[in-house]
């Protein structure tokens, strides 16, 4: 049995443990869109949480008008103590536009609208995704465990092994390989720390309430690694720790398209960029790439190995296909244009949650 630690505080499930935490002081944000209204996963979720009992459940919702209301009563069909968040209701984008923070949307905004909800009223925040077929109630309790542990911040990991192959591949593929090329150049501590993250692209963590206030977002993708980079200044190796959540199932995307790994692969690339570069990093982007490819040649050998040892599905071929895709998401990162953290804005949270109600109560027919 793996018992290893890493830089940081490495927390193991040897017998799928559901540890004591602090849950009646926590709220749970589970980022949707309007698709997932009525997924098998997304309730398996909602329903696993009413076991779970946090003090409110923060749904940020994007969604067009016309679906809000079905989604509002799906919401309240279950018995956690959900809140619908509406993100793009016409209302918070007034807010966000008299605060010039109109421009541009995705996940990463729906999640720091939630961050700074639920920040207000409860100590801890845990933030998962709404996709994972295999959710377990035991995942709340354990990425708060560390919390309570005196850590500020906790991120999950687990297993992206599913119908006898790997996945997991921006994170195998791209992240893990860039992360090593860097290293291989560049003797930097927040280098040490980008590397310690078993699943650094999982979308599963917990923080105090202070760090949340705390923490800038991306506005779409490479949420999770602008992340690392708040957490790394504010909460460092010390208060950071890893829970395993065992093995996720969940959606896959296809590698090309808008919304495809090739696409997400640029906003990740950037994002890490960003973070390194803030903490004394200077990329040589010229050289980075074939540096990156080697890296990424030399981990599709030891994933082939692993597949095999397993008696897993593994196409080499296909995988250095899609290093080569993601070999041009190398490059410099462009504009800086993240959200600000909430400890440094003049927005209130409760002005956004005020103005999401006031919309759905609109939609829905329904007073609050």
């Amino acid at each position: 049995m793996e018992y290893v630690q890493e830089r940081i505080a490495t927390l193991h499930a040897f017998d799928d443990p559901t540890p004591a935490a602090p849950t009646d002081r926590s709220a749970v944000v589970v980022p949707m869109t309007d698709r997932e209204h009525a997924g098998l996963a997304a309730e398996r979720v909602l329903s696993t949480l009413a076991e779970v009992s946090p003090e409110r459940v923060v749904v940020p919702l994007r969604s067009p008008a016309d679906r809000v209301p079905a989604f509002a009563e799906w919401l309240d069909s279950f018995d956690a103590p959900t809140e619908l968040l509406w993100c793009n209701a016409p209302g918070v984008e007034a807010v966000l536009d008299d605060a010039g923070l109109d421009d541009g949307f995705g996940k990463g905004r729906d999640v720091w609208l939630a961050l700074g909800v639920a920040s207000e009223t409860a100590d801890y925040v845990v933030v998962h995704d709404a996709d994972a077929t295999t959710y377990s109630a035991a995942h709340v309790p354990r990425l708060l465990a560390p919390l309570a542990d005196g850590h500020a911040f906790s991120k999950g990991y687990y297993a992206r092994v599913e119908n006898g192959r790997l996945y997991g591949r921006l994170f195998r593929l791209f992240y893990a390989p860039l992360v090593r090329a860097l290293s291989d150049a560049h003797d930097a501590p927040v280098l040490d720390y980008l590397a310690a993250f078993r699943y650094a692209l999982a979308g599963e963590f917990a923080v105090t309430a202070d760090l949340a206030r705390d923490l800038r977002a991306q506005r779409a993708w490479g949420l999770e690694v602008g992340t690392l980079g708040d957490a790394f200044a504010h909460a460092g190796f010390d208060g950071t720790a890893q829970v395993d959540l065992g093995r996720h199932e969940h959606d896959h995307r296809s590698v090309s398209g808008p919304t495809g790994l090739a696409d997400m692969a640029r906003q990740v690339g950037a994002a890490l960029f960003r973070v390194v570069e803030e903490h004394g990093v200077a990329p040589d982007y010229d050289a980075l790439p074939e540096r990156y490819r080697d890296a990424a040649g030399a981990l599709v050998r030891q994933y082939a190995a692993d597949a095999r040892f397993n008696g897993l599905d593994y196409d080499a071929a296909a995988e250095r296909e899609q290093v080569a895709e993601y070999r041009d998401a190398v490059r410099p990162p462009g504009p800086d244009d993240r959200l600000p953290a909430w400890s440094a804005t003049s927005i209130a949270p409760e002005a956004v949650a005020d103005a999401s109600a006031e919309a759905v109560e609109r939609v829905t027919g329904r007073d609050r």
